[in-house]
This record gives C-alpha cells, structure tokens and sequence, in this order.
C-alpha cells in the first residue's frame, strides 16, 4: 500500500515521504495512529499545499545537524574508568555510556546512532566513534578513556579468631570470674 507519511517515522522515512509499505502495517500502526495518509489524489494535493513547510523543517535539520557535527568532531571526549594494572576496564565502555557522557555536556543523541568499535570499548585508549547525525551525515568523535584502579574500599579490621556460639559468653564469664579472684584490695580481707 502507497502512503504518505505525516510524521517522521523512525526506520521508515521522514515527513513528506511517499512510501510502499505492507498492508497490515499501514492499516494497522502508520493510519490509526495518523503518521501517514493515503496515497490519494486528494492527499498528495494537500502535501503539495505543505511543500513549503516541509522544505523549510528538512532545512532547519540539516542546519542543526551541520552545527552538531562541528560541535562533536572538535570535541574529545574523556572517559575516566575503572580498570586494572594491564589497563583492562573492570566493565565497558558502550554506546549508552557515550551518549550519557554527551549528555552531561549538553549534547542530547540517540544511543542508537552512536557506533563503538566492536560494540563496546573494554580497554584504556583512544578511539574514534562514528556518530550518524540527519540523512547520510556524519561525525566522528574523539574518545580518550582513562583507566585508574579502584582501591579496596572496605579494609578489614584485625583479624580475631571467630568462636563458637555460647564461647564468647564462656570468656566473659571467666575474665569477670578471674578480676574478682586477682584483685588485690578483695585478698588482703
């Protein structure tokens, strides 16, 4: 079936888009839900109608997405990890650790359009992470991750021999029994 698509639907297209989709699919998720029309007469008239809007919102994307690509590529990014002495991570560094780092900068991205080497970064370096950004544009950004080793948190304290139940009564018992029959005062009486 021939659709219009009156949203931008992830995976399918953009705003404007004439589409060929299975049947099922519009009638029962783009239609209902109103993020297509039709392929029609009377639909592609209305579009027409909207060319000029739609020109105008692909146009302020592509801008924003020009802007985002400078903004990433002259940016490096700094990891700092937990990793040992051979600098292996004690975890890994993935595509929703990078956009969380982004995210902290102010730069909100997908997860999803972000690519890591392999899938996830598990040793200290320096990477570069592919990052899709509108329609076939793309940035590259600079990865640095730093390794430095955890530290015990917890130290134990000094070892005491453990007893048995019943035996740390025992020795109280005998170290009061023991002060009354060795204190000085009670055996001159």
């Amino acid at each position: 079936m021939k659709v219009i698509l009156n949203s931008d639907v992830p995976y399918l297209g953009e705003l404007g888009d004439v589409k060929d989709v299975a049947n099922g699919y519009a009638r029962n998720f783009l239609l209902p839900r109103g993020l297509a029309f039709p392929y029609n007469p009377s639909t592609v008239a209305i579009f027409e109608k909207r060319k000029a809007e739609i020109e105008a919102t692909k146009a302020e994307k592509r801008s924003r997405s020009a802007g985002l690509k400078t903004r990433l590529e002259s940016e490096e990014l700094v990891l700092d990890m937990p990793a040992g002495a051979n600098g292996k991570l004690f975890g890994a560094v993935s595509n929703a650790t990078i956009a969380d780092e982004l995210l902290k900068k102010d730069i909100s991205i997908d997860r999803k359009k972000i690519e890591v080497p392999g899938r996830v970064i598990k040793s200290v370096g320096n990477y570069k992470i592919l990052v899709k950004l509108y329609e076939k544009e793309e940035a590259i950004l600079q990865v640095q991750v730093k390794g430095h080793e955890e530290k015990a948190k917890h130290t134990a304290p000094a070892a005491q021999p453990k007893r048995k139940r019943g035996e740390a009564h025992q020795q109280a018992a005998k170290e009061s029994a023991g002060d009354a029959s060795s204190d000085p005062v009670d055996s001159e009486k």
